[in-house]
């Protein structure tokens, strides 16, 4: 009987008052992180999150890290693989044949490479700046105008930076 109501005790403490305290906790000191730091557009549609990747394809736009779990947040992963596992190398060389580098121009390891998660949200500045020439060519800018919206900092948020290429637009 005692055992019975240990378990008992330990589920109703464990499931429900220190889950609901630390959601609690969320909502009152960081209230926007706990509700996933959602992105909103003009009409108030869901457009993404802060927290995870977006799959961004487009010449036109800047593309994230790749992603070992198709930037499924319900399937956050790693890829699991060695760094010498033939798959990740043909996944690079995949990569880096498509962006145009070559060893003058050489192609940042974010770019090829996906985070623990899968799900990273960010590209360090280098790997944005890399990209800026086909999104220019995409969208009839000039590499300037583009790289102005790139903030003095070492990384930057993909789909933030997305929404403000097409804010450049209007």
């Amino acid at each position: 009987m005692t055992t019975l109501r240990l378990t008992l005790i330990s589920i109703i403490l464990c499931m429900f008052i220190y889950a609901n305290g630390v959601l609690g906790f969320a909502r009152t000191f960081v209230p926007e992180k706990a509700t996933g730091s959602l992105i909103t557009n003009e009409a108030g549609q869901v457009i993404g999150s802060r927290l995870i990747a977006q799959a961004f394809t487009s010449d036109r736009y800047f593309h994230p890290r790749p992603s070992a779990c198709d930037y499924n947040g319900q399937g956050a992963v790693g890829s699991n693989l060695s760094p010498t596992n033939p798959e990740l190398t043909t996944r690079a060389q995949g990569i880096i044949g498509t962006t145009g580098a070559t060893s003058e121009r050489p192609i940042p390891a974010d770019l090829v490479t996906s985070s623990g998660s899968g799900l990273d949200p960010h590209i360090t500045t280098e790997a944005a700046r890399f990209q800026i020439p086909r999104i220019a060519a995409a969208r009839n800018l000039t590499a300037d105008a583009i790289d102005r919206l790139l903030p003095q900092k070492p990384i930057v948020n993909v789909l933030e930076l997305n929404l403000a290429l097409d804010a450049l637009k209007r």
